[in-house]
């Protein structure tokens, strides 16, 4: 089992950027996947974007694409994830989650272990 704390959420004004960080403990971090994924009130929760055990690939939503980028740190167990260019849409709670594998996935069931999540919030 793998242990995630998120921290980095918090209040920004649409066109505005944040980065969350995730940090993990248990398991070998470079041995596994990580994903961040979201949830809005009364919405489903939502893939957001994915790495690699080695870092070496990436996989976003579309909603995300050119606009995120999560990246990992395997020396010291912790994956990020850059908002730029927010916007109201993206106010949610962002989770990380480690994955079963090491390869890329947006699949929910690859996920093994979730953080409890930080809010993130874009006003107009």
């Amino acid at each position: 089992q793998v242990q995630l704390v998120e921290s980095g959420g918090g209040l920004v004004q649409a066109g505005g950027s944040l980065r969350l960080s995730c940090a993990a403990s248990g398991r070998t971090f470079s041995s596994y996947a990580m994903g961040w994924f979201r949830q809005a009130p009364g919405k489903e929760r939502e893939f957001v974007a994915s790495i690699s055990a080695s870092g070496g690939s990436t996989y976003y939503a579309d909603s995300a694409k050119g606009r995120f980028t999560i990246s990992r740190d395997n020396a010291k167990n912790t994956v990020y994830l850059q908002m730029n260019s927010l916007k109201p849409e993206d106010t949610a709670v962002y989770s990380c989650a480690a994955g079963r594998y090491g390869r890329i996935s947006r699949w929910v069931y690859e996920y093994d272990s979730w953080g409890q999540g930080t809010q993130v919030t874009v006003s107009s």
